[in-house]
C-alpha cells in the first residue's frame, strides 16, 4: 500500500524561485546563528584592541616619560636638602625612586614605538629588583647602596645606548644617547669612588639623581616636541609647493 504525498513539510522548505529563503526555515535560523555567533567574540576582540590601544597611548605620551625625571628629580634634591639623613632613610628614597621609575619603564616598553621591546622590559626589571634589594635591611651600608645604585645606572645606560644605536628613526636620537652616555658616566663614578660614610654617599647619589633628573626631564620635552611637530605636520602652503 501506497501513502500519497501530500505537500512538502515546511521543515524541508526549498528555497524560493527568487533564490531567498523563507523566515521560518531552517537554513534561514542556521544562516541567523550563524550571523549572530561570532558576535560577542569581535566585541571581546574590540574590546581588548581598546584597551591596547589606550595602553599603547598612554605608553608613548611625553608625560609618561616626564614621570621617571619627576621621580628622580625629587629623591635627588630630598638628599641634597637633607645631607645628615641616615642611612636608612637614604635606602628608602633610593628604593622609592627606582621602584617607581621601574613601573614607568615596564609600561613605556610594553608597545615601543621605537626601539627593543626586551632592552626596555630588562631595565624595567632591573630598577625594580635594584628598589627591592635597597630596602632590605642586611644590605643597607654604604658600599651595597653604592654597588646596586652604580650598577642598574651602568646597565641601563649601555642598554639605552645600544637601542639608540640600533634604531635609525629614533625622535632626537641624539639627545636619547647624550642621557645614555651621562647614566653609564653617573654608575661608573659612583661604583669607582669609594664613600665611607652615609652623609657623602648621599650627597653623591643626590648630585647624580638631580642630574639625572633634570637629563630625563629634557628628553621629555624633546618628544613633546616632536609629538606637536608630528601632530600639525607640514603648513598647507608647503604642500601645495610639493
Amino acid at each position: 500500500m501506497t501513502v500519497p504525498r501530500g505537500p512538502r513539510s515546511p521543515i524541508g522548505r526549498e528555497p524560493s524561485d527568487d533564490g531567498t529563503v523563507p523566515p521560518g526555515s531552517p537554513t534561514s535560523r542556521t544562516t541567523a546563528g550563524a550571523a549572530d555567533g561570532p558576535a560577542p567574540q569581535a566585541g571581546g576582540a574590540a574590546a581588548n584592541g581598546d584597551a591596547e590601544g589606550q595602553l599603547v597611548g598612554l605608553s608613548r605620551s611625553w608625560l609618561w616619560l616626564l614621570g621617571p625625571a619627576v621621580a628622580t628629580l625629587v629623591p635627588g634634591i630630598l638628599a641634597l636638602v637633607w645631607p645628615d639623613a641616615t642611612l636608612h632613610v637614604l635606602a628608602v628614597l633610593l628604593a622609592l625612586s627606582l621602584i617607581v621609575t621601574g613601573a614607568f619603564r615596564f609600561v613605556a616598553a610594553v608597545a615601543p614605538r621605537h626601539g627593543d621591546r626586551f632592552a626596555g622590559l630588562l631595565i624595567a626589571v632591573l630598577y625594580v629588583l635594584a628598589g627591592v634589594l635597597c630596602l632590605r635591611h642586611p644590605l643597607q651600608t654604604v658600599a651595597a647602596l653604592a654597588l646596586i645604585t652604580g650598577a642598574v645606572w651602568l646597565v641601563t645606560g649601555l642598554l639605552t645606548a645600544f637601542t639608540a644605536l640600533g634604531t635609525r628613526d629614533l625622535p632626537h636620537r641624539g639627545v636619547v644617547l647624550a642621557v645614555a652616555a651621562l647614566v653609564v658616566v653617573a654608575g661608573i663614578v659612583v661604583l669607582a669612588l669609594p664613600t665611607e660614610s652615609a652623609r657623602a654617599l648621599t650627597r653623591l647619589l643626590g648630585l647624580w639623581l638631580l642630574l639625572l633628573g633634570l637629563a630625563e626631564l629634557c628628553l621629555a620635552l624633546a618628544l613633546r616636541a616632536a609629538l606637536r611637530a608630528a601632530h600639525d605636520g607640514p603648513a598647507p602652503g608647503d604642500l601645495r609647493r610639493g
